[in-house]
């Protein structure tokens, strides 16, 4: 007797199992933040094939479906995977064997971590970057004496923070041959009584690339998978890396189908003659991980080296307006040849006179046609009265840790009437429709929550100002997270594909330990990642 019912229960259960569907993968018993259409909330979803194919409320699946691996969250939070809409992902991984200077107090403090950092690996070559003039008692560039007293020898090149300046010592100079008569056009050569500070802004940066030693291919092979654990650790699953070249886009293309590397990227195209020729000659490359369909121009330069190109002079350097990096006819020229391709023309501008060179270029090579999306990044100081020419077509992708690193300094650069289409993220949503919200790292940090932070609180991590800054342009919390999920995607061309937990769409979430659309803001900055998913595999987990 107890043999039969022994026996019926088995069969009993292995009917059951033979009912239910196979899949990959169940999260169950969670919070889920669909961010659809209707923002509706879950509490599961099922994978299979690296897609979701089924998202439900509590025990609506769990008895459907039979999951090779099954997560029981018991509450805890998910969310799309996050992406980052502007940011330099390879060039972040380099930095990690580069001297950091982030955070330095003064220029001695610079000195003395370049001098520890060589006494510990004795390099030809030193480089570093990080440093930022405006986080000093003496807010003004520094000059290459005494570097070039403590290293006669070997060149060193520090880049400030925003990779739009750098410093260097005599022995860069001399090997890059840079003279107090080299060209300046499309920044600045610094000079003082007649002598070199070794201070270089934009454009002429690119005769010191020329000396710096090309790293080996196991060191940029490095640099994308430190990166990736970086990006993976914060519950990032997309980067949109802010202009490569076809080198490095093919290494990336070769380490995703070799699965050595397996973040998703959406890559803008350096602009360079024999970047532009190649892939302005072909469709744009798309694959399930990479996304190769933009070129990314450099209208100026940044505000914090006063490289950013205004209408009117400089209010704390008379007669000094900022540069364009690159001509305005070659950025109308170059318009009209990406809109005769699919490809997008996505345009660093920071400056308001930037800022308008840019949006009028769009708006004449656009004529006609519809849907194209073409992006200015950082939209950072735009004229109030040039706001009206952004649209669906013409979207803002901005970084909201910008407007909380530059706000203690900014109203100096500008003068207090500029101040208005400054750092103006929600009207330029109000604008535009939505918003690709990024971070810029490594020029700010990788984290996700400090984005999410920034655009609804408008404050630094002490919470200043205490209403926030400019706080009429604050994004509410749904559209934060919007900007960094769905309407990211959007301005990728890939909100069919990743941005919302959706049937159909890639597998890509992160668990999160708190709810940051309800936890108090001032938490959010300390929101850990538990686990991130990429296609239905766990990447990463705390």
């Amino acid at each position: 007797m107890r043999f039969l019912l022994y026996l019926s229960l088995t069969v009993f259960f292995f009917s059951c199992g033979e009912n239910k569907e196979k899949a990959d993968l169940l999260i169950k018993n969670a919070k889920i933040y669909t961010v659809d259409k209707n923002f509706n909330i879950a509490n599961e979803v099922v994978v299979k094939d690296k897609q979701i194919i089924a998202i439900g409320k509590k025990g609506e699946l769990e008895n459907q479906y039979i999951a090779t691996d099954t997560y029981d969250l018991e509450g805890k939070y998910v969310y799309p995977g996050l992406i980052d809409a502007h940011c330099h992902f390879y060039r972040m991984g380099l930095d990690q064997s580069r001297i950091d200077l982030v955070g330095t107090k003064s220029y001695q403090d610079v000195l003395d971590k370049v001098v520890a950092f060589q006494k510990e690996k004795n390099l030809p070559f030193l480089k570093g970057s990080g440093w930022d003039q405006n986080d000093w008692d003496k807010k003004e560039f520094p000059t290459n004496e005494e570097l070039s007293k403590l290293f006669p020898d070997i060149p060193v090149v520090l880049e400030r923070i925003d990779g739009h300046a750098y410093l260097v010592n005599e022995k860069a100079l001399q090997l890059a041959k840079i003279t107090t008569k080299t060209s300046q056009k499309g920044g600045a050569i610094e000079q003082k009584n007649g002598k070199l500070t070794g201070i270089l802004i934009d454009r002429p940066m690119e005769l010191v690339d020329a000396i710096i030693p090309e790293p080996t291919l196991k060191q940029k092979e490095d640099a994308l998978t430190i990166a990736e654990d970086i990006c993976f650790s914060y519950g990032l699953t997309t980067v949109d890396d802010a202009g490569l070249d076809k080198e490095i886009i093919d290494l990336i293309g070769k380490m995703q189908t070799d699965e050595a590397l397996k973040i998703r990227m959406y890559v803008m195209v350096s602009n360079t003659p024999a970047n532009i020729d190649h892939y302005l000659s072909q469709p744009p490359l798309k694959t399930d991980l990479l996304n190769v369909r933009s070129i990314k121009v450099y209208g100026d330069g940044a505000l914090g080296s006063r490289g950013a190109a205004l209408k009117e002079e400089y209010h704390d350097k008379k007669g000094h307006f900022g540069a364009m990096v690159t001509p305005i006819d070659e950025i109308e020229a170059l318009a009209h040849r990406i809109a005769s391709t699919d490809f997008q023309m996505n345009s660093h501008a920071i400056g308001d006179s930037a800022n308008i060179v840019i949006l009028k270029a769009y708006v004449d090579a656009l004529k006609g046609k519809e849907d194209r999306r073409w992006r200015v990044e950082h939209a950072q100081v735009v004229d109030t009265n040039d706001f009206h020419f952004f649209s669906k077509n013409i979207l803002p992708s901005v970084q909201p840790t910008h407007a909380t690193s530059d706000m203690y300094w900014a109203e100096e650069r500008l003068g207090h009437h500029r101040m208005d289409g400054a750092y103006a993220f929600k009207s330029l949503l109000d604008r535009s429709g939505m918003v690709a919200l990024g971070t810029d790292f490594p020029i700010e940090q990788v984290n996700p929550f400090l984005t999410f932070y920034a655009a609804v609180s408008r404050q630094d991590l002490k919470q200043f100002p205490e209403e926030g800054f400019r706080p009429n342009e604050k994004l509410s919390r749904k559209e934060a997270l919007k900007g960094m999920t769905i309407w990211a995607a959007y301005s990728n061309f890939e909100e069919k594909e990743k941005g919302s937990i959706e049937v159909g769409k890639w597998a890509d979430f992160v668990v999160l330990e708190d709810d940051i659309m309800e936890v108090d803001i001032s938490k959010i900055p300390n929101t850990e990642v538990m686990m991130t998913f990429v296609g239905g595999e766990l990447v990463y987990k705390k």
